[in-house]
């Protein structure tokens, strides 16, 4: 078995608790308007690593010093188009003593997807909208998965951490934020933290050097002030931390 992987970083900070070995799978399903990695949709191309999960995890097994208070996080793309791979990854992640995180759009709603949870130990999971008439032209899909997702995650009692883009004109408005906070009210018994993420245009240049007309050409980066109000709204709304 063989995963794509576009990257890897080997002190992430930012995907899940603590220092983290993260490795970027190749391929995303979803064309969401607001995406700063357009290089790593199509499944097909380049990569930098062609890997068994017994050559990432000795990857991972290099920095365990590092990580050892963190652990692993697999991310993409969307890692669930390679779940068979993922699953064998964290199996083995877990044998070496790591704590393992999944990023994952929950776009992808299938038994190989549904069964990497057996060894996940917390997911990274974003919520794009919770507006089911917005979600298609703004991701390219549907938001049903998301919301399977959400409640699998309930049952199996699986720690989340909620990860949402805050953007000018789509999601930054205040009824935006109000109804994310009601939606996540029945799952606050898994929901560890909220992650509120200002829009940037730093990826706009991927898109000219891939040919690919940029959705939100004429919205600015979300200003530091908007995200702190955002920040702020949601924390007054939501029992658990919002950062």
């Amino acid at each position: 078995m063989i995963g794509r992987i576009h990257s890897i970083e080997s002190f992430g900070a930012v995907d899940g608790p603590g220092i983290r070995f993260v490795a970027f799978l190749q391929g995303c399903p979803m064309r969401c308007q607001f995406c700063h990695n357009p290089d790593t949709w199509n499944p097909l191309a380049p990569v930098q690593f062609e890997w068994t999960p017994e050559e990432l995890c000795r990857e991972a097994i290099r920095y365990k010093n590092f990580i050892r208070k963190g652990g692993v996080t697999v991310s993409g793309g969307e890692p669930l188009l390679q779940a068979s791979f993922v699953r064998e990854y964290f199996r083995l992640c877990h044998e070496a003593g790591f704590h393992t995180a999944l990023d994952t759009s929950g776009a992808i709603f299938t038994p190989q997807a549904v069964s990497v949870l057996d060894y996940t130990d917390l997911v990274l999971l974003d919520i794009k909208t919770t507006d089911d008439a917005l979600h298609p032209a703004y991701t390219g899909l549907p938001r049903t998965n998301n919301h399977r997702w959400m409640n699998l995650l309930l049952e199996r009692q699986k720690p989340v951490w909620i990860r949402h883009v805050v953007v000018p004109g789509r999601t930054a408005d205040e009824a935006h934020l109000r109804a994310l906070a009601d939606y996540l009210q029945p799952y606050l018994p898994i929901v560890e933290r909220v992650e509120l993420l200002p829009y940037h245009t730093l990826g706009r240049y991927k898109y000219k050097e891939l040919g690919i007309p940029y959705p939100l050409e004429d919205i600015p980066d979300l200003e530091p002030e908007k995200i702190k109000q955002a920040r702020e709204l949601l924390s007054s709304l939501l029992p658990v931390p919002v950062l």
